[in-house]
Formats: C-alpha cells, structure tokens, sequence
C-alpha cells in the first residue's frame, strides 16, 4: 500500500471525511470538514468519491514525503505550495492544482496569507483506521483517529472513482467576509432590534474559536426578551447559538447536538463554510436573506 509521511506538521491538523452521521441520539455529533466546499473539491480535483478523507490543515505548516506515484490537490486557505524532489531540486506549485508527486517526493505547505483551514486530498483518499465508520478527527467528543504527528504514516486507499480531468480551478475570490442567515427558531426570544443589531454593525472573531464553533464580539449584543432558562434542544452545524453575553456562536463541525442557550439565527450552508475560514481578529458581517 502507498503511503505518505509526515515530517512537519502544525498543530490542529486532522484527517476529516464526510463525518459519521447517525448517533445524535447517544449524543455524539457528525464531525466531517469545517469547511466542506472545499474538502469536496479537493476530492474531486483528483477524481476521488465524496466520501474519501482529506487531510484538514489549519494554517497550513503540513510537509509530508510520498513513497509512491501520487496525484494531489490542496484547496481552502491557498496554502505557498512546494514539491522537493528526492535529488534535491525543488519546484514550485500552487493551490487549487493538481499535483503529480513521485516516489521520495516531499511536499510543503506553507503559512497561507488568507483563510484559515487548508485541505489536501490524494487520489485513493487517506485510509487510515475508521471510528464508528469515519476517518473524522472529532474534537468536541475527542473520537477518531487522532490528529497527525511528525513521523505518521498515512496509507493511501483506493477511493477513487476517476482520473483528474482537469490541471487546476480557479481559486475563490477574496474580499469582505459577508455570513447569510436566515432567523432561527428561537428569533421571537429576543428583541425585535436583533435583526438591525446582526447585520447593521461589524462582527470580529475571538481568540477561542476552534472547530466546535466560532466565537463573535461586537460593539452592541444582541438583547434578550426572553429571560428565563430554555430547555437544552437539537442544534445543527450553522446554528447561531447566543450565550448571556449577547454574542452569537456559529456553530461549525464539531458542534453538540443539544445547546440550552436560544438560536437566533442559522447559517446557509456557504456561509458556513465562509465562517470556518475567519481566522481570530478577522472582522465579517451577517446578511438576513429569506
């Protein structure tokens, strides 16, 4: 079997694949990529299914050196990518290419300038052991195999469907962060000002946002109406869950399945994805829609 070794690795870095849904009834949630746009190009770019395991990189920092032919591609946060070759030469590459590595090639990602989390997916995808049926690093229920450690070894499986059929796609494009939302099911606890305090003012991300959820400050909190405790019930990835201090949480993978604090609002599924590439101090704003 091929496989890859990882010789640097940043911390935070994990294998993710479409998660394991199925067990919010013993309270366990789905996990999968925080963002999952761009987990599932990553897969496609090298023709792999949709339930192959990428690797999840924050901020990049990842090298790791193959023993095989492998076809690779990295989307997400566009990562400084380089390829070293076994004699030493060294040639330039990018994100969101398709990459032909050979046997004792090594591959570096660097620090991206933009974005948060980056993702490399290989053609077979990452097979390394399945928990409960996923390759998911799960960090809320600390479930799945773990993540990554200088001197890994990852084998490469065989979840491909197709070759590539295309050299590189044309990266996103950058600019002002806006979140779509639509009004959650508890909008009626709040005061009817909620929808001008949301998207009339500039939201920042704080230093303890992680892959459970991203946590918001602004000048003005959101005020509640409704004061009295609320019975914890079933949240979903892109809930926006609001704590006493007035501070939507946006709720991303590894959220829990039940929250005691009222949702405000939720996330479109784009938007989560946007979200979970704000990196802390990063200024954005929510956009009602629907």
């Amino acid at each position: 079997m091929s496989t890859l070794t990882i010789l640097q690795v940043g911390p935070g870095t994990s294998t993710q694949d479409t998660g394991r849904p199925g067990f919010s009834d013993t309270g366990l949630g789905a996990a999968g990529p925080a963002d999952r746009g761009s987990a599932a190009l990553a897969n496609r770019m090298v023709g792999n299914r949709p339930d192959a395991a990428v690797l999840e990189a924050l901020l990049g920092s990842v090298t790791l050196r193959t023993d095989a032919h492998v076809v690779a591609a990295t989307t997400g946060a566009p990562c400084p990518v380089e390829v070293a070759s076994a004699d030493g030469r060294v040639r330039g590459a990018a994100a969101y290419e398709v990459l032909h590595l050979a046997p004792g090639d090594v591959l570096r990602l660097g620090v991206p300038t933009s974005g948060l989390r980056a993702y490399l997916a290989v053609r077979g995808g990452l097979a390394v052991e399945p928990v409960l049926g996923s390759r998911s690093w799960d960090s809320l229920a600390r479930l799945g195999p773990a993540p990554l450690r200088i001197g890994d070894v990852l084998p490469i499986g065989d979840a491909a469907d197709a070759w590539p059929n295309v050299d590189a796609v044309v990266p996103p494009v950058s600019g002002d962060a806006v979140l779509d939302v639509v009004a959650g099911p508890r909008d009626d606890w709040f005061l009817p000002s909620w929808r001008g305090l949301l998207t009339g003012q500039e939201h920042r991300v704080t230093q303890d946002s992680d892959r459970v959820g991203v946590r918001t400050t602004a000048a003005r909190p959101l005020v509640r109406a409704v004061t009295r405790e609320l019975p914890s019930e079933g949240v979903e990835t892109g809930s926006l869950q609001v704590p006493p201090d007035g501070h939507p949480v946006l709720f991303l993978a590894d959220h829990p399945v039940t929250g005691g604090y009222p949702v405000v609002a939720v996330l479109t599924p784009a938007s989560v994805d946007r979200s979970a590439q704000l990196r802390p101090g990063d200024a954005f704003r929510f956009r009602l829609v629907g």
